[in-house]
């Protein structure tokens, strides 16, 4: 039995149908990716498996004493105390012992690095992050829903969340826009497109390969089903013309040849979008010299910060939560003033600004005024142009445009920011963590605009891929093995570059260390003693050469059984077999990893003896 299906299930807002007559079935132990446009209805569907949505048709079956958890885009509002009090309150609704509760919030308060006392909501957007994610682990769920885990979480928390999960025990369903997240973690990937789910059992790259192949076979067969109702409209119009009396059976096939036309629901477009670009800047764009800035003496944001920024460099700036990347970007742009030193802006700067909280985007006002006022056109390239026209080339309709933005999905939002940051010209953009909440279509979309971009980029990231694809340095604060942080430093190349670098640099530092510690200690004085005699080798008895002879087909049968067991848990229906032969299967993969092991030091401490 699954441990959740979902049967014909249909639910509407008015807009299109989210889900429409689809099914799904969850399966233990599988770790799904759920993709799809923004608006599609991902969150909604995982309200639905939740059980806080009620469909409008079908059914949701559950395994009996299945336990869900969902971690939501949204942050809790109104004062839920400290971070201890925040994982006690929900465990404690579980029904669990005070003790257990004790021993759950303390393990995962020490793995996602959290202060049990800080106020919750005094916390940065990743930290909050890190213990709502605490959170929902704790309760250790059979299943887990996680949307958009990876939003406002550091580099380091996601390559630590994303182990954490390579291991997670349950089911587990997931949204994000992180490819390489998706790609290390997904064992199964679930499209959601107008209203459908298909499930592809594979990894994200021949997921692209498939979704590709069906739409083009979509394409064609929907062509040829137009190819044959213009020919029956034509025959009809004819008809019409020639004679009274008509095929009636024909007549009413064209009519189902209409109804079925009218209720098919095309492909999503691709957003449209493209950067303005205002004439060129002078070649120095920014330059920081000794600045120093600080919130907190103790906690120095900038030291003797140098940086230069020339024109046409895409810098991408990194840290962990708290490191001061957007202080950092304000300082640069010329917002806070440093305690020392000085920045430097270069001449003729036209700046565009992509605000990762949407603090530009006003609640009150309707998508199309948010982009242009109170008018009805915007300037592109100096060309005037209608804002519905201009927002349906980022897939907003006519309706979503003149309605209020709080109907918008996450994503949705994030493309109405930027709309309107792309909406004025610009030489330097400046993106703070703008891949948020965005679906992979337009991501990518946002990629190639940026690679076309003649200006100069600051753009503020955690996302692996987003980096590496489009950045020409790296400006970053590693963390120390101490805790602390280095200065600003930049990097040249993209995000894999910056990452070798820095293995380099903690390779170097720990044999620095190593041999600075073997210098330090003193050398103990050689004891004056009287030579002894060479212990003779010993022989291998009989028993041990007996034993020796027989351990390498030993070695090749464990092997052979572990790769039988590895390719029977790689086959497509494995995740169907019941939990309990799941996990049987997985406490032998680790037996036979351990006596392979031993086997191994066993062989090679005789054949030294034999030696």
């Amino acid at each position: 039995m699954a441990e959740l299906e979902l049967k014909d299930a249909t639910l509407s807002f008015g807009r299109g149908a989210l889900l429409d007559e689809t099914s799904l079935a969850l399966e233990a132990g599988e770790r799904i990716g759920l993709l799809g446009r923004n608006g599609a209805g991902k969150t909604t569907l995982m309200r639905v498996l939740m059980g806080e949505q009620e469909l409008d048709e079908g059914q949701v079956v559950r395994r009996p004493e299945l336990t869900v958890e969902r971690l939501d885009q949204s942050v809790p509002t109104g004062d839920v105390g400290d971070v201890e009090a925040l994982l006690y309150a929900h465990l404690a609704q579980l029904g669990l012992e005070e003790w257990e509760i004790e021993l759950r919030t303390t393990r995962e308060v020490e793995r996602f690095g959290l202060d049990p006392k800080a106020r919750f909501d005094a916390l940065s957007a990743g930290m909050k992050r890190r213990a709502l994610l605490a959170r929902s682990l704790a309760a250790e769920p059979d299943l887990l829903l996680l949307d958009e885990p990876t939003n406002h979480l550091e580099l380091e928390a996601i390559a630590q969340l994303e182990e954490l999960l390579q291991h997670w025990r349950g089911t587990l369903l997931f949204v994000t826009h992180d490819r390489a997240f998706l790609k290390a973690v997904a064992t199964r990937i679930v499209d959601l497109d107008r209203g459908k789910l298909t499930s592809y059992r594979c990894d994200y790259p021949t997921y692209l390969e498939r979704k590709a192949a069906d739409l083009e076979a979509e394409a064609k067969q929907n062509a040829e089903f137009d190819k044959k109702l213009a020919q029956e409209e034509a025959w009809i119009r004819q008809g019409i013309k020639a004679r009274r009396t008509r095929n009636m059976g024909r007549v009413r096939a064209l009519k189902e040849l209409r109804k079925e036309r009218a209720a098919r629901r095309e492909v999503v477009g691709r957003a449209k979008a493209q950067v303005q670009e205002a004439d060129r800047s002078g070649r120095l764009v920014l330059r920081a010299t000794g600045v120093d800035f600080a919130w907190k003496p103790e906690e120095p944001i900038a030291a003797g910060l140098n940086l230069e920024i020339q024109r046409g460099d895409r810098v991408g700036i990194v840290g962990p939560n708290g490191a001061g990347k957007s202080t950092l970007l304000r300082l640069l742009l010329g917002e806070l003033e440093p305690a020392a030193g000085e920045v430097r802006q270069g001449t003729q700067l036209e700046i565009a600004r992509f605000d990762q909280l949407h603090g530009t985007l006003d609640e009150r006002r309707t998508v199309a005024e948010n982009v242009c006022g109170d008018g009805d056109t915007v300037f592109i390239d100096g060309k005037p142009r209608n804002i519905y026209s201009y927002l349906s080339d980022f897939l907003f309709t006519a309706d979503q445009a003149r309605g209020p933005i709080t109907k918008l999905s996450g994503g949705e939002r994030n493309r109405l920011q930027l709309a309107a940051t792309l909406a004025s010209p610009c030489n330097l953009l400046v993106l703070d963590e703008p891949t948020n909440d965005l679906d992979l279509e337009t991501l990518e979309l946002l990629e190639e605009l940026l690679a076309g971009f003649g200006g100069t980029l600051l753009l503020v990231s955690h996302d692996r891929e987003f980096l590496e694809n489009v950045v020409t340095s790296v400006v970053a604060r590693n963390p120390r093995p101490d805790g602390s942080l280095s200065p600003w430093t930049e990097y040249l190349g993209g995000y894999d570059d910056w990452q070798r670098v820095v293995a380099r640099e903690r390779e170097a530092a720990a044999d620095a260390e190593a041999k600075a510690k073997a210098k330090a200690k003193p050398a103990p004085k050689p004891k004056a003693t009287a030579p002894k005699d060479e212990p003779k080798a010993r022989k291998l008895t009989f028993t041990e050469k007996h034993e020796l002879e027989q351990l390498p087909d030993a070695i090749d049968e464990l092997e052979g059984q572990k790769a039988a067991l590895l390719e029977r848990m790689s086959e497509a229906d494995y995740y169907k077999l019941p939990p309990d032969e799941q996990a049987t299967d997985r406490e032998r993969l680790e037996s036979l990893d351990g006596e392979i092991l031993v086997a191994m030091e066993r062989w090679e401490e005789l054949a030294a003896l034999e030696e």
